[in-house]
């Protein structure tokens, strides 16, 4: 009897999970998304090398950028507390909501050296979780092709949320010869190339 309830159980956790989940992207879409997105910086990466290796070059210190991407992640984030299922922490839900600007603000106003790097790390680690996301109810081994770009992300927003100086020396070490330039932008562009193949082929 237990043998032949152990599937229901088993179906009415997954239930639950698929509920929970905060993302509804399939792992087609994800990747596709992924991919484009990767080949894309790629692409220009490799075609306009001159322009693109002055513009990465004044990012890190770039203001105008870090305000963009900062309010990019302000808008993400406050969509995420209004609508996500938080249980017994759902009374701090307004607090945060609260929190949020206010925290925006400050770090406008006091935490201006290499604000453009921060957020971008903000970024990194809001984008990691709907690809997370979408490859969690899958088992294929295909899918860690997503999965390592994931945790990629994590690993590198994490990096330059505490250290983003960090960013300005992996932006000088690629920067530094024009083969270390082509390396990245093509591999760049070969991993999202993949990622679609992949979207196509197996997801």
């Amino acid at each position: 009897m237990s043998q032949l309830n152990a599937p229901t159980a088993s179906a009415f956790t997954d239930n639950r999970s698929i509920d929970a989940m905060i993302y509804h992207f399939s792992l087609q879409m994800a990747a596709l998304v992924a991919g484009a997105i990767l080949c894309l910086l790629g692409a220009i990466g490799f075609a306009m090398e001159a322009s693109a290796r002055s513009m990465l070059a004044r990012f890190p210190r770039s203001r105008g950028a870090g305000i963009v991407l900062l309010a990019i992640g302000l808008v993400w984030s406050f969509w995420l507390v209004s609508t996500m299922e938080m249980g017994e922490f759902s009374a701090f839900r307004r607090p945060f909501l609260f929190a949020l600007p206010i925290g925006f603000l400050l770090t406008l106003r006091y935490v201006d050296e290499f604000l453009a790097v921060r957020a971008l790390g903000i970024l990194a680690l809001l984008v990691a979780e709907p690809l997370l996301d979408a490859a969690f109810f899958h088992y294929e081994s295909s899918r860690l092709v997503l999965s390592v770009l994931a945790y990629l992300l994590v690993v590198l927003g994490l990096i330059w949320v505490m250290v983003p100086y960090k960013l300005r020396d992996q932006i000088n070490w690629f920067s530094q010869t024009t083969a270390r330039w082509r390396v990245v932008s093509v591999s760049g562009f070969a991993y999202g190339a993949t990622l679609i193949a992949l979207a196509f082929l197996r997801y």
